[in-house]
């Protein structure tokens, strides 16, 4: 025996975050005080409404094999999401309930992409997107953004990198790891040049919504003129309702990508588990108010974070406009020695952050950007307080 697993898992990239977050588990096994902002983990508890459906769902005995696509009044409540929250109208048929928002991307690379195709992903991107691509094999394309454009896609960026082989475009809004939010301006001055282009279907990442303080409120490519046919809108809720370990994703799609989704799922998990599906019900129906208390304290949390990194030299920062993080700049950094350690990048920076600090960030590398470090704000005020002293003396 070789005891050699298959190529394609020696090629693929461990997930940076999730690597990282190993890393600062083992560290304080060993009884380091390690402040950890490298996942994109909300640190609230389960509203406690949630909860009392799951407890409710237990009582009810879901305990069988669920519908591979999700039960039909989950779907029904994911519908009336879209249409309340996004004003797009998808039938049940179109929806398709997964394990988190990571399988729901997963299963749409596999449904429609062959050898070769490429994927267009504005950089940076969430560190999965480029790796299931690859799976799909098909081939990540970059565009590189930078701060000064809040690490947006320009138009004129996304005609120049489309090509004859483009299949795909990959983005989210807000954007992990940026927080960048697009506007519906923006968004339409993108769709007028994939009008040009109408066989390029559109994956659009929007896990992070609902945490969004950008003026006016979140918008959805696929309810932009032109785009709906062509748009798979990817959300669940991790992020807004604090679910994380309950793993429910989902998409609205055309029917045709739904149907191929489903077909997948039905050979590789089956259905999303039957509690937290029920679950998702009650969080889906609850009137975003039922929330607002955890999105109300991550945008006091960025503007603490934002006002501490900006007396550090060095950090370059703009203002992240959704999600929970701030990718700050760091290259001013590179090329130095600190401590002995030659910092020539960014994954160099925050490993010396972990070693000589004791906090956990993220390697703008593993995202696309490798100017740049992801740090989470999904921690208390406190911790967020005391980690960026300890950068502060460190540097």
């Amino acid at each position: 025996m070789s005891n050699q697993p298959s190529n394609r898992i020696k090629n693929m990239s461990t997930s940076a975050t999730l690597a990282m977050a190993a890393k600062a588990r083992e560290l304080r096994n060993e009884g380091k005080d390690i402040i950890g902002l490298s996942l994109g983990e909300p640190d609230f508890n389960i509203p406690d409404f949630i909860k009392e459906a799951a407890k409710q769902a237990i009582d009810d005995n879901y305990s069988s094999y669920t519908p591979v696509d999700g039960y039909a009044d989950l779907k029904i409540a994911i519908s009336n999401k879209f249409k309340r929250d996004n004003d797009i109208d998808y039938s049940l048929k179109q929806i398709v309930v997964s394990t988190g928002a990571k399988q729901s991307l997963f299963n749409v690379a596999m449904v429609v992409l062959n050898p070769g195709d490429e994927v267009i992903l504005p950089a940076p991107y969430w560190v999965s997107y480029s790796d299931i691509v690859k799976l799909a094999e098909g081939v990540p394309v970059e565009v590189p953004t930078s701060i000064e454009t809040d690490f947006k896609m320009t138009p004129e960026q996304l005609e120049a990198t489309i090509t004859p082989k483009t299949k795909m475009l990959w983005f989210s809004s807000p954007c992990n790891p940026s927080g960048s939010v697009y506007g519906r301006e923006e968004l339409e001055a993108l769709a007028a040049v994939l009008k040009k282009h109408p066989d390029i279907i559109v994956v659009s990442d929007e896990i992070y919504e609902h945490i969004n303080f950008k003026g006016g409120g979140h918008v959805s490519i696929a309810g932009i003129a032109g785009m709906y046919d062509r748009t798979v809108t990817v959300n669940g809720v991790s992020k807004a309702f604090a679910m994380t370990g309950w793993r429910i994703g989902y998409i609205g799609a055309p029917e045709w990508i739904a149907k191929g989704c489903t077909k997948l799922q039905g050979q590789v998990t089956s259905g999303a588990n039957a509690i937290a599906q029920r679950a998702t019900i009650a969080a889906l129906e609850a009137p975003k108010s039922k929330i607002q208390y955890m999105i109300d304290k991550f945008h006091q949390r960025r503007d603490l974070v934002l006002d501490l990194l900006r007396k550090i030299d060095g950090f370059n920062v703009n203002v992240p406009e959704g999600a929970f993080y701030v990718f700050p700049d760091v290259s001013a950094f590179f090329g130095r020695t600190l401590n002995g350690t030659q910092i020539n990048n960014a994954s160099d920076f925050s490993l010396y952050l972990l070693e000589h600090a004791n906090v956990a960030t993220v390697t703008g590398e593993a995202f696309g950007n490798p100017n740049c470090i992801r740090i989470s704000y999904a921690a208390s005020e406190a911790e967020l307080k005391e980690a960026i002293a300890r950068i502060a003396k460190v540097l």
